[in-house]
């Protein structure tokens, strides 16, 4: 059994009996807390009520299918969410990936596929759980998809990847971001970035803004977060969550 497993809370929802016996017991293998069902009653209700962390939900169920559940377990929680599908039900998982599903297994299973889809979405849940912890108890500011940590001087892009910043991106990128719209001087950022005397001359600024222009796939011709205000600075004009 994995320790780290153990922790975890899985909800295998399927009707086929000899599905559901597979999956439960691929997972029980690897150390998972199992829960199992053959219907979908009050499922919503038992994510929240069970503590349960990851969903594996067919979506051929009998009354309400696993697209409209989908649907309801995304609009009430967080949970993550891996549709259980044919081979041929392609339309249906691109609709439920749209829905709000994390990810999808087909039948029949491949049992290391399945390990390493639940294991992969379980440690991404765990990420942002932590990520959030984070976000209560230091400095966060999230703008469309993006997440800025001030605790871990972290820079977190929409699909996940972590980036620790330099203090001088750290601090320009912090500094535009609490202001959102207004046109900062190049001596207010200055002012702001730096613990030492500068010279009017010093160019450091624009060099910052190239890089964090970079890292946050800001095209220099037209960047979309950090505008150059000509003659006067710069605005962040990225909208914040």
């Amino acid at each position: 059994m994995h320790r780290d497993a153990s922790r975890h809370h899985v909800m295998v929802v399927e009707d086929d009996p000899v599905s559901r016996a597979l999956l439960v017991g691929y997972l029980d293998r690897e150390g998972y807390r199992i829960s199992e069902s053959d219907h979908a009653d009050d499922l919503v209700g038992r994510v929240g009520r069970d503590g349960i962390d990851l969903v594996l939900l067919d979506i051929n169920l009998p009354g309400k299918d696993g697209l409209t559940l989908t649907r309801e377990l995304r609009a009430a929680s967080r949970v993550g969410i891996i549709l259980v599908t044919a081979r041929d039900d392609d339309i249906d998982r691109i609709v439920g990936l749209e829905l709000g599903a994390d990810d999808y297994v087909t039948k029949p299973f491949n049992p290391r596929e399945l390990v390493v889809r639940v294991k992969n979405l379980l440690w991404r849940i765990g990420e942002s759980r932590q990520n959030g912890q984070d976000c209560a108890e230091h400095a966060c500011w999230r703008f469309e998809g993006w997440m800025l940590n001030a605790h871990k001087r972290q820079l977190r892009s929409p699909d996940g990847e972590y980036e620790r910043l330099p203090q001088g991106e750290f601090k320009l990128l912090q500094t535009l971001v609490t202001h959102p719209g207004q046109v900062l001087s190049r001596d207010q950022l200055m002012d702001a970035i730096h613990d030492r005397e500068w010279t009017p001359n010093d160019r450091s600024i624009d060099v910052l803004i190239g890089r964090l222009r970079r890292k946050l796939g800001d095209s220099p011709a037209a960047p979309h977060f950090i505008l150059t205000a000509h003659g006067a600075g710069y605005i962040f004009a990225g909208e914040l969550d």
